[in-house]
């Protein structure tokens, strides 16, 4: 009887947990920081590289696309060689591809080795929350989550404000260089300190030992499937939508390999990924809900910054740090929530989040052209308050009833769903602001016609003005004129803006009925696992 303990107690790690978390994080925020880090450097990756703006943009889409492709291979990968070594392997390309970025010598290089630095960076993600949930005991899982949290919402924000300050201060080379030095410290000490559970080499040898064999059908038709989605979700707006030829192409590659995965994959006795989880109530409330979370995280990310660059001529540096404080409150909020994951059910969190969240974009539709900075910035904060409460809880609803075995897919299809739910908002978003933008403008100019009293009284001051300002009459018309069209299009602009955030709002109002789909879980045990 004396021995009953030692055979029952769960071994505990050698290292503190919470120093694997910390790097864990840490190579989970620079990947993460990468989806939006380049977005505005672009403007000098072009003019650099003696490329068109349109040219450079595939710098952000080919590492979405490599991205969302290795993130359904994960699983298998770090059953087959280990966490650590998967880990290990995914950080040290992504590490070598983002010093080879930052020397790249034409786009052609550049492109190739942003889908090197995709693939190393997309396996990281998953993994990341396999090691943390190996590594800490129930009750500690809600906070460690938290930390892991940190680093996957706080660094899309991060991203445009270190690459702006990067890029207007020194080159946008650096963009890239910077993650050598961290990525090389966090392969180093993740190597001496991070262990292999017991349980997962009994595992793998299990599964070795079974003929576990990669899905390598499978893993082509959900690659091309999310690869070309990806890439028409990316470049549609570009390219005209359908119709340009390249985007019909995608579009059908796209749909024929969707409609080919499903059977194949649900025929296979160990598919590339389970498509019955996304099917089941819990998961697959848990994946809309993290599809809508990726598209307001991304869609904000991308649309703020624009925004106050281009309509109220913040630099690439100050359109950063408008999101900055909303990061704080994020990282705050994150540790916050952590706590309550143990005290209160994913589902009203969920639910309080998206309220939280709808109110952030409700307050972006009072826009008017005299807006000030905290105007920007306590929208972003009141969205940092919102977004921790449905990211840390569809993790802990995700968990809910998935056995041991198929918490790597779980993991795989959760940030696959962030992944494809970004590209989705961001994609969104922006037809949504030309489309919005050429309508308004339409309507306005109705009004800006020489048989409008109020528009030849608003010619007659603004002439005067600049006669004032030392113009002959023929140009101070002249200039008058300019000047009505500008104003036009700003407040053309400014409308389309309001209508993008109308449109985030209905996104994250729509989680409210997807929360209230899900079944409540055993609490206490944190986010993880509850099987």
């Amino acid at each position: 009887m004396s021995n009953a303990p030692a055979i029952t107690a769960a071994p505990r790690p050698a290292t503190n947990p919470w120093l694997i978390a910390v790097l864990v994080a840490l190579a989970t925020f620079m990947e993460v920081l990468d989806t939006t880090i380049a977005n505005v450097a672009l403007p000098y990756i072009a003019g650099g590289m003696g490329v068109s703006q349109d040219e450079s943009s595939w710098v952000v889409t080919t590492y979405l696309v490599s991205n969302a492709i290795i993130l359904t291979a994960s699983s298998f990968l770090a059953k087959r060689f280990g966490r650590k070594t998967f880990f290990l392997m995914c950080l040290g390309l992504f590490t070598l591809s983002s010093v080879l970025c930052g020397f790249a010598w034409n786009l052609e290089s550049l492109l190739f080795f942003r889908i090197l630095q995709g693939l190393g960076g997309g396996g990281m993600v998953p993994v990341s929350q396999s090691i943390l949930a190996d590594s800490f005991p129930p009750a500690k899982r809600g906070q460690a989550f938290a930390l892991f949290g940190v680093a996957v919402v706080v660094a899309p924000v991060v991203g445009p404000t270190l690459g702006g300050y990067l890029s207007d201060n020194f080159s946008w080379h650096w963009c890239f260089l910077i993650n050598g030095p961290v990525g090389l410290m966090a392969m180093l000490l993740i190597g001496l300190i991070l262990h292999e559970p017991a349980s997962t080499v009994v595992e793998r040898q299990k599964l070795l030992a079974q003929g576990h064999r990669f899905d390598l059908i499978g893993f082509i038709l959900v690659a091309t499937f999310l690869g070309s989605l990806e890439l028409m979700l990316d470049r549609g707006l570009e390219d005209d939508w359908f119709d340009s030829r390249f985007i019909v192409i995608t579009a059908a590659i796209c749909a024929a390999a969707f409609v080919l995965m499903i059977p194949w994959e649900m025929s296979r006795k160990n598919p590339m990924i389970d498509v019955r989880m996304v099917g089941t109530r819990q998961f697959g409330a848990s994946f809309l809900v993290m599809l809508a979370t990726g598209a307001i995280l991304l869609g904000t990310t991308q649309m703020l910054p624009q925004m106050v660059q281009q309509d109220f001529g913040y630099t690439a540096t100050w359109a950063g740090l408008v999101l900055s404080p909303g990061g704080v409150v994020t990282m705050l909020m994150m540790f916050v929530v952590g706590r309550l994951s143990g005290r209160v059910q994913p589902k009203y969190m969920i639910m309080a989040g998206a309220t939280v969240v709808a109110l952030a974009m409700f307050d972006l539709t009072r826009l008017y052209a005299n807006v000030g900075f905290w105007f920007f910035a306590e929208s972003r904060m009141l969205l940092g308050v919102g977004l921790p409460l449905i990211f840390l809880s569809i993790t802990a609803a995700s968990y809910n009833g998935i056995p041991p075995d198929k918490t790597d897919q779980a993991s795989a299809l959760i940030n696959a769903a962030r992944n494809t739910g970004g590209s989705i908002g961001v994609s969104l978003a922006a037809n949504v602001l030309a489309h919005r933008e050429q309508f308004h403008q339409s309507r306005l100019v109705e009004t800006a016609i020489p048989s409008n009293p109020a528009y030849q009284d608003t010619l007659h001051q603004v002439t005067n003005y600049f006669s004032a300002h030392g113009s002959s009459l023929l140009q101070a018309q002249q200039q008058a004129i300019a000047w009505i069209g500008q104003t036009v299009q700003a407040q053309a602009s400014l409308l389309a803006y309001i209508d993008v955030y109308w449109t985030l709002m209905l996104i994250s109002l729509a989680a409210i009925p997807l929360a209230l789909a899900l079944r409540k879980v055993k609490l206490g045990g944190g986010p993880a696992m509850a099987h």
